[in-house]
């Protein structure tokens, strides 16, 4: 036994690191070194207990949370991209569709029907996202014709961790072989085609999870297998190099991307009949045309407001030029993170005093800050939210055109319009709200919902008159017609219609971005990092909760407050969902989207 344990059979407690530091401060202050800090504001109080307790919720909750672990453990386990992947992961989405076929569907309530719909909805997406997973993959393998020998290894030793270390060093020999063969012919062949350098680029990309693979296997048996060791210390490290050396291949000459050199602008388009499938399962009734149709309507909207505000600034109808002088009404550096907390302040203070939402006093005590870094700019340029905001402002290290970039594209006004959007109403009090009621409909989070409630604020407010000069909503208008852009860009870029390249052209030339942050927003929206509908779902998922809030709000039939509550506390899901909820309908167990929610848009 520990000399450390005390009679009790407990370890005597140690000071802990809150208490030495305020003993640190306290004889700091002493000695007049520190000077005192306000008081914090007082903290939040517990919950009515009596106001969480629930008779209406789901019968379906304990199906959802057993299927969304299950899932998760199946991920873990089967965490390598491969057939053994793919195939245990159909298994699992067809077993759990057939028995959610026979749930006795007439016995569940609304919340419970609502479930089950969300959940067939879910399970069919994901055996649609597998399909299309293996389409990728099988395009993958005339430049990755080695990836399934060291998934086979992979898989082989999470199944039983007996091996023949010759034989394994035979095979990672053999991998040496076929890497240089198909380097090879490859070296030999005339690849121009545009869609070959994208294939090209996603098998680059995924020579460094194949790496990773092949690492852990190794790491597995090196120095607890002696015989292991000798046998495979050489060509697996070998085999890592010339794998390295494959990628920078593939990115060199077949993708054309210099050597040092940023990422091009080159994406993965996924093609029309995939975004009708994609927009289907987010109960999007509309083809891609119309929603570029309904975008272009919003955008010209913008413009005219752009126009009005310029005037009113004295640069006529110009409104680039009005645009251009916002951008200069910036802060000093190092005042940011002030901005972002006045401006934080200035938009609760303005739901409260109308009495927009429920606003929990712990979720305005939670939240922090922290600065954005160089690297996340160049794929994120502005304020990132939720209970942490991501501070955008240059940095030190920046170069001097980039950071001149930064602090005209996160000015005062483009901030003012940003704050909210990311923390209250926006990000932050949904995560706060969607943790602490029906958590379990996170599974079935879209970004319609998501980014569609933070852009629907930016319209209530815009509405409600928060901005309070022409320069507050020319920022306002900058982020609403860069949403009714992202919608043209995206669906074009994957319908194949609108390169990378003209995306930030567009984005340059139609909404007024700085170049940089410009290849910023395109990037993040081409390389995967994001599903193919994300960016278009702001604006599209803002104009469903418009929608609702004129059926059900405008007419009388709910408060401001009692609406966008229960929306919060009713958790995550399509907009179309959302308002079915709302109207309490008892959905049908075959249910379809057929909410229009913006009409007919003008198409030619």
């Amino acid at each position: 036994m520990s000399l450390l344990v005390s009679s009790h059979g407990r370890t005597p407690a140690r000071p802990s690191s809150a208490h030495t530091a305020f003993l640190a401060v306290g004889l700091l202050l002493m000695a007049g070194l520190v000077a005192p800090q306000a008081s914090p504001a007082q903290p939040a109080s517990p919950p009515a207990v009596d106001a969480l307790l629930r008779s209406d919720s789901s019968a379906m909750i304990p199906v959802v949370e057993r299927f969304a672990e299950d899932r998760a453990a199946l991920r873990r386990r089967y965490d390598a991209a491969g057939p053994e992947r793919w195939a245990r992961m159909r298994t699992f989405y067809t077993r759990w569709r057939d028995e959610l076929d026979a749930v006795r569907f007439d016995r569940l309530g609304v919340e419970g029907r609502i479930d089950h719909v969300l959940l067939q909805n879910e399970i069919q997406g994901a055996l649609h996202r597998l399909d299309r997973t293996e389409r990728r993959h099988a395009e993958m393998e005339r430049y990755l014709p080695f990836a399934s020998t060291i998934t086979a290894l992979y898989y082989r030793w999470r199944a039983d961790p007996a091996l023949d270390p010759r034989a394994a060093a035979d095979t990672l020999a053999a991998l040496r072989d076929t890497i240089e063969h198909v380097r090879e012919r490859l070296s030999e062949q005339s690849i121009d085609a545009e869609s070959e350098r994208v294939v090209a680029y996603r098998a680059a990309n995924a020579v460094k999870d194949l790496r990773g693979n092949l690492r852990e296997w190794y790491e597995f048996y090196d120095g607890y297998h002696p015989k292991f060791t000798w046998w495979a210390e050489t060509p697996y490290e070998a085999v890592q190099d010339d794998l390295e050396t494959y990628a920078q291949f593939l990115r060199r000459e077949i993708v054309g991307v210099e050597e040092g050199a940023a990422d091009p602008l080159i994406g993965d388009p996924i093609g029309a009949e995939a975004l009708r499938t994609d927009l289907r399962h987010a109960m999007i009734p509309y083809s891609p045309k119309e929603l570029i149709a309904l975008a272009e309507q919003e955008l010209e909207w913008g413009r005219r407001q752009m126009r009005a505000a310029a005037q009113e600034m004295g640069h006529g109808d110009d409104w680039r030029a009005a645009l251009k002088a916002v951008k200069t009404r910036h802060v000093e550096p190092g005042q940011q993170p002030t901005l972002a907390r006045d401006l934080a302040e200035e938009a609760v203070s303005f739901l409260r005093e109308r009495d927009l939402v429920t606003i929990p006093p712990m979720a305005e005590e939670v939240w922090r800050m922290q600065m954005l870094s160089p690297e996340m700019q160049r794929i994120a340029p502005y304020f990132l939210g939720g209970e942490v905001v991501r501070v955008a402002f240059p940095a030190q290290k920046m170069s001097h055109e980039n950071k001149l970039m930064s602090i005209r594209g996160n000015n005062r006004h483009f901030s003012r319009a940003v704050v909210h959007h990311e923390l209250i109403p926006g990000h932050h009090l949904q995560g706060f709200m969607t943790d602490r009621y029906n958590a379990h409909r996170d599974l079935f989070s879209t970004p319609f919902w998501g980014e569609g409630w933070a852009l629907y604020w930016e319209m209530q407010l815009w509405d409600l008159d928060f901005p309070q000069s022409p320069e507050d909503r020319i920022g306002m208008l900058f982020w609403r017609n860069h949403r009714a852009a992202r919608i043209i860009f995206s669906l074009r870029f994957h319908l194949g219609t609108m390169s990378g390249q003209e995306a930030v052209d567009f984005l340059v030339r139609e909404v007024g971005h700085e170049r940089a942050n410009a290849e910023a927003e395109v990037r993040r929206s081409i390389i995967g990092t994001y599903p193919p509908l994300y960016q278009a779902a702001y604006m599209l998922g803002g104009l469903q909760f418009r929608a609702l809030h004129e059926e059900l709000v405008e007419n009388g039939d709910l408060s401001n407050r009692e609406f966008h509550d229960r929306i919060l506390r009713g958790g995550r899901m399509p907009v179309e969902l959302v308002r079915a909820r709302l109207q309490q309908r008892r959905l049908p167990n075959d249910y379809a989207p057929q909410w229009r929610f913006a009409g007919a848009p003008q198409t030619e």
